[in-house]
């Protein structure tokens, strides 16, 4: 278990907040500005008070102190009280990420700013040592080292391994094996002053003969360079325009739209060397997600996953990131079948990281189809199960499509009361938790009807249909919320129009081999709850998941339908999956 809690000391947490009011309050313009030159004070005041004293002095920020009003000293003051108080590798993250939540909202977002605490920094460096990193010999990169959180403990690593090393050899030994790159110029300065920090107190000599460690660059167009036995890191998180140029660059992990922690994993794969060791922090959505399928068969068809520890608190681990997250740990080297470990990663009320280990499940890895893995140990099973089953919806005549209609590009066409032109307009709260349809429009700005016009056929919908529910959270009872969209309320309007927070399952075949009152009553199920969120790793629930699920055949769902009620019906499509 780690040595560090995912949270910060109250002072700590107090300072921060204040910290961020004070950003807050400044105009947004200037907010970078206020952001770096706030942290180079706390920097500053933090490094002529750590003990033991530095033997070196402080390395020039690219953004000077600036004069700040009163409230802002007090608020650095606590600050780097706090910090003073922590180990070097805390008071780099709560300083880090202090600058993270104080930068401008929409610059945060387009970089994908968000900062590692220690306690997962650990957690994932355990990983890659167990996964055969010797610390002693790796040469390690971070291609996003953001403030330092994985630069400094690599090093901490790296010293306890040369242990009885002369300390200026083990000084340059560690110079010539770790690099970091980083965008941002002033991130870039935190990381190296944080790595000075723990080397010069460590070994008790100046940390000059380091030299720049950290680099400042994007790391994306630096697809060539040294190879490395270790690339570790938290990369950026979000979806990114690219360039003609760079979607050539990386289309081999492309498809649709781009997300920046894909394209480092491809990078990563670019820079470490054939048998080494690639460690990430990552939202689970690249394990099931369509845009990410290239990606998927690249992990397999280069390198070999060994193991995918799931964090399963979405909230208060990371400041401001809502999506579940992983750590990803791959060795260079393909595999026909993977084994990965799965680990289960729970933060207790202290903040402190705790490990449940499952046997390692077999990765069903199918031309960049989603990987079924489990999200708890009482899955593990089931998985092994769900790799042997070659049914999906198509096979029982269904395939599933987005609600045709985005609303806010169609504001003027709502209706409040029906006329001779309008339809239906079905909502996602039309779909009850219970798994019945009820036609309703309780939201703001949701009106219950629509207004056609010539050239809106591709808008209707005139026949069978299951309605699902496209976006839920994995701390809802169910991730799949279905209700079969009653013929007789089609038949009775002519048509209705499905709005886009919707998936609609519809037949592909006259005579399907399930009837739709069978498929909606599976779909809420709670076999096909468990199955969903072995697949799922985000809050979308979507159409592309959802067709990718292993089904029990037709026959079984033949057998299921003439049980004659829901109880009997529910047993059967356990038992399809050995759960009964």
């Amino acid at each position: 278990m780690s040595p560090y809690s995912i949270r910060v000391s109250p002072a700590g947490e107090q300072a921060k907040a204040a910290a961020r009011r004070l950003a807050d309050a400044t105009p947004l313009k200037l907010r970078l500005s206020y952001a770096q030159g706030f942290c180079a004070a706390v920097i500053a005041r933090y490094w002529t008070n750590l003990q033991p004293r530095p033997f070196m002095n402080l390395r020039p920020a690219p953004h000077a102190p600036s004069l700040l009003r009163r409230e802002a000293l007090e608020v650095i003051e606590a600050l780097e009280a706090a910090a003073r108080g922590l180990s070097i590798e805390e008071a780099s993250y709560l300083i880090g990420s202090s600058y993270a939540i104080m930068l401008p909202p929409e610059l945060r977002s387009d970089r994908g700013v968000f900062y590692t605490p220690p306690a997962v920094v650990e957690q994932l460096l355990d990983s890659v040592t167990e996964a055969g990193v010797d610390w002693s010999r790796v040469r390690a990169l971070d291609l996003a080292c953001g403030g330092g959180a994985f630069v400094a403990p690599m090093a901490s690593r790296m010293l306890k391994a040369l242990v009885g090393c002369d300390p200026r050899m083990a000084l340059r030994n560690i110079a010539g094996r770790l690099k970091g790159y980083e965008i941002d110029p002033f991130a870039a300065w935190m990381s190296q002053v944080f790595l000075d920090a723990l080397v010069s107190s460590t070994l008790r000599i100046p940390a000059e003969e380091l030299g720049s460690v950290v680099e400042v660059c994007d790391s994306l167009t630096r697809l060539d360079g040294p190879e490395h036995d270790l690339v570790v890191g938290n990369p950026p998180y979000g979806r990114c325009t690219l360039t003609k140029q760079q979607r050539e660059t990386f289309k081999r992990s492309l498809f649709g739209h781009a997300n920046q922690y894909g394209l480092f994993l491809d990078l990563a794969l670019r820079r470490v060397c054939s048998n080494g060791i690639v460690g990430y922090v990552t939202p689970t959505g690249f394990l099931g997600g369509e845009y990410f399928k290239r990606l998927r068969e690249l992990l397999v068809t280069e390198a070999t996953p060994l193991s995918f520890d799931f964090i399963s608190d979405r909230t208060g681990v990371f400041d401001d990131v809502l999506q579940e997250t992983m750590l990803a740990v791959f060795r260079k080297v393909p595999s026909d079948a993977p084994k990965p470990k799965v680990h289960l990663v729970q933060c207790d009320a202290k903040g402190q990281l705790r490990v449940e280990r499952t046997p390692a499940v077999r990765l069903t890895a199918r031309s960049g189809a989603p990987w079924l893995l489990p999200r708890t140990k009482e899955s593990v099973a089931l998985v092994e199960c769900l790799g042997e089953m070659p049914t999906r919806l198509r096979h029982w005549g269904y395939q599933v499509s987005t609600g045709p209609l985005v609303w806010n590009r169609f504001k003027t066409r709502l209706r409040l009361k029906p006329d001779a032109s309008t339809v239906p307009l079905i909502w996602a709260e039309s779909v009850g938790p219970d798994g019945t349809f009820a036609f309703r429009s309780a939201r703001r700005n949701h009106l219950p009807y629509f207004s056609l016009r010539d050239g809106d056929e591709w808008l209707l919908v005139t026949g069978r249909c299951i309605l699902v529910q496209r976006t839920t959270a994995k701390e809802q009872p169910r991730r799949i919320i279905a209700a079969e969209l009653p013929l007789d309320f089609v038949r009775e309007h002519g048509a209705v129009v499905i709005e886009n927070h919707l998936n609609m399952v519809v037949p592909i075949v006259p005579r399907p081999a399930v009837e739709a009152a069978t498929v909606a009553a599976f779909l809420n199920s709670a076999i096909a709850d468990r199955v969903f969120r072995c697949i799922s790793g985000s809050v979308a629930v979507s159409a592309y998941e959802l067709e990718s699920m292993p089904l029990p055949n037709p026959d079984v769902m033949q057998r299921a339908a003439a049980a004659g009620d829901v109880g009997s019906a529910t047993a059967i499509f356990a038992a399809a999956y050995g759960t009964a």
